[in-house]
């Protein structure tokens, strides 16, 4: 009893997650390419907005501390989750009716597109460090692992169900439609996030409940200070940032891209998300094999030259026009996205035997400041060379090309660590630890 009683606690966080998930789905892949493309809003204000996440990000610390110390109406996470997944909700909903203002009512649109993907920056943060923690409380130290690996895989089949289904509402584009494909996106993941509360979890008095408020949150300077008093790990954090601002600098921009390239429909684009989610599934089964036939060193590298050689081809496929050629340079990228990503996580674990959790905030902290970088780089690269050569394909192009040149300096970064210093005895992660830390590090 008490082990189906623990299975439907986690599917019920598993629904959770893909609530908050998926709301990111048709901000990511489907209105950032309506706002470049069809509204031509600034690729850097576009840019900008989706940070909004990973601007806020360093408030986790703070919120999981609050909500430590106060429950409310007796719980500790449940009241912090439901607000995170209201707002979240609310800002996938309102998004796409505010948006359509700016290229007409600037100074209208704008400050309610601020406030619409500030909300939803804000509730993804809240909502995630407090489900992260109720699963950790609910789990225990051993069930831990499991609970979240479970979690992530239905989150990346959430993202791949949530894209595919917004590709077929939007087989006619219209901005009707568009408003009406993100409500129902945010009607599901209200009645998945409330489904996934029912009961979930246990009153303050419960004994169970009482660890959270031993927990020790490091803040983002704790963690940076702990990490750059290291020479290993420093060095290690800046080539992580370097990779990851290369690799995930492209999100806002690869569906525009495809539809000023090869002129694809809003249905089109929007189902490379699916495509990366497939990808990335691959990637971390064969990983586990990989690492222990190569290295995970090997694996690394192969990834961010794989990384590298997908951004070439996406850039040569526009030059030249050839859309088979673009999918077949996404699929290289998000296989080698994939692979890159749970190695250096691997590797990253290797470098220490002792502060553990410390080290995966600094694998979350390097991935938001990357993604920040990254993101705001590529939307003001986009802008500048478009300006400076009237081609709006050339400033796309442009900035696949950086990311390549990121991805080498990131092999020059990576072979300056010694790799001597990783502990070549360690145990190989199983594929459940890898999706677990990949999930934890990222939310």
């Amino acid at each position: 009893m008490k082990s189906n009683s623990m299975i439907v606690k986690r599917l019920q966080l598993a629904l959770i997650h893909v609530a908050v998930a998926i709301t990111l789905v048709p901000i990511n892949s489907t209105l950032n390419r309506v706002m470049i493309k069809e509204l031509a809003i600034s690729a850097t204000l576009v840019a900008i907005l989706a940070s909004l996440p990973y601007i806020f990000s360093p408030a986790q610390v703070l919120i999981g501390a609050y909500s430590d110390r106060h429950p409310l109406f007796g719980r500790h996470r449940t009241p912090y989750i439901l607000t995170g997944l209201l707002l979240c909700v609310a800002g996938v909903v309102i998004a796409p009716q505010v948006v359509f203002l700016m290229p007409e009512q600037p100074m209208l649109g704008l400050p309610l597109s601020l406030l619409a993907f500030g909300a939803w920056g804000m509730g993804f943060n809240i909502a995630s460090v407090s489900y992260i923690s109720l699963a950790s409380e609910l789990s225990g130290e051993k069930g831990r692992s499991r609970t979240i690996s479970i979690m992530w895989f239905l989150m990346i089949l959430g993202i791949i169900l949530t894209s595919i289904t917004l590709s077929r509402l939007l087989q006619i584009y219209s901005p009707a439609a568009l408003k009406t494909a993100f409500e129902w996106v945010g009607l599901v993941a209200l009645a998945l996030g409330l489904v996934g509360l029912v009961g979930l979890e246990p009153r303050s008095n419960d004994p169970l409940t009482q660890m959270s408020s031993a927990v020790r949150r490091a803040s983002w300077r704790e963690t940076a200070q702990t990490v750059l008093s290291n020479p290993q790990a420093r060095r290690f954090f800046i080539y992580m940032i370097v990779l990851l601002a290369a690799i995930l600098g492209q999100d806002v921009l690869l569906e525009p891209y495809a539809a000023e390239a090869f002129d694809l429909p809003v249905e089109a684009t929007t189902r490379i998300t699916s495509i990366w989610g497939g990808c990335v599934l691959v990637a971390l089964l064969a990983a586990g094999v990989l690492e222990g036939r190569l290295g995970k060193r090997r694996v690394a590298q192969a990834g961010a030259w794989g990384a590298a050689a997908g951004f070439v081809i996406i850039a040569l496929s526009g030059l030249v026009g050839m859309k088979t050629v673009f999918y077949g340079g996404v699929l290289v990228l998000g296989l080698a996205t994939g692979l890159a990503t749970v190695s250096n996580l691997s590797l990253m674990l290797d470098m220490t035997t002792t502060q553990v959790g410390l080290f995966i905030g600094a694998w979350g902290m390097a991935d938001a400041l990357a993604r920040l970088l990254g993101t705001v780089l590529g939307g003001v690269v986009r802008d500048l060379v478009a300006l400076g050569t009237g081609v709006s394909l050339l400033g796309y192009v442009s900035v696949f090309v950086i990311e390549a040149g990121l991805l080498l300096i990131s092999l020059v970064l990576l072979n300056r660590i010694d790799v001597s210093r990783f502990r070549s005895s360690a145990e190989r992660l199983s594929t459940g630890d890898r999706a677990a830390l990949l999930n934890e590090s990222s939310g």
